[in-house]
């Protein structure tokens, strides 16, 4: 059975930082990423990483959040998020398959809240 399991999140203040994880169980996915999701908006990918390295960032976060992925067992990834600011907050769902482009159709965590205050 397929799990994901997500922390990291919570409260900071805009220009803090933060550091989101999500560990896989059951299969090592090809691609893994975060999508967020603020109220009353459509859920958007964030960042997602391949097994080989390949990346793809939402422009309003290039240049502020990274993605990585633990090079032994390449289940887990993390999301460092530095300069938040008010417009990150959101729900941050983990999210893995097979491939980048694919990746909002393979499986999802629970989600875990970001918030950021001014």
């Amino acid at each position: 059975q397929v799990q994901l399991v997500e922390s990291g999140g919570g409260l900071v203040q805009a220009g803090g930082s933060l550091r989101l994880s999500c560990a896989a169980s059951g299969i090592i996915f090809n691609a893994m990423g975060w999508y967020r999701q603020a109220p009353g908006k459509q859920r958007e990918l964030v960042a997602a990483i391949s097994s080989g390295g390949t990346t793809n960032f939402a422009d309003s976060v290039k240049e502020r959040f990274t993605i990585s992925r633990d090079n032994a067992a390449k289940n887990t990834v993390y999301l460092q998020m530095n300069n938040l600011k008010p417009e990150d907050t959101a729900v941050y769902y983990c999210a893995a398959g097979a491939n980048i482009a694919t990746l909002r159709f393979g499986s999802w965590g629970q989600g875990t809240q970001v918030t950021v205050s001014t």
